[in-house]
């Protein structure tokens, strides 16, 4: 049952029930959640720099590495810029 008009299913895992939102199947404080989802991105945003730093060290290895890891890098940062955008829509700003 949806709560309410504002409902966006872009949002997951947070779900909606008819006493207020469930998170992973436990009532949770909407500043629990937002602190969860910004542990999440601080983690996929690290990775993202990881994998960047990457492209560097396999660079001696040829071309093939070199491609593996931009296309591994590239993963990274769509999923940290996912991450950053669910932040966004929650209302969520993060000083860089």
């Amino acid at each position: 049952m949806v709560a309410s008009a504002a409902f966006n299913p872009h949002l997951a895992p947070i779900v909606w029930r008819r006493h207020g939102p469930l998170y992973n199947g436990a009532h949770m404080n909407p500043s629990l959640v937002h602190a969860d989802l910004i542990a999440t991105f601080k983690r996929a945003q690290a990775d993202a720099a990881h994998k960047c730093g990457l492209i560097k060290t396999v660079a001696p290895k040829g071309p093939k590495a070199i491609q593996a890891a931009v296309d591994t890098a590239a993963k990274a940062e769509k999923r940290r810029d996912a991450y950053a955008k669910k932040l966004r829509a929650l209302g969520v700003v993060l000083e860089d």
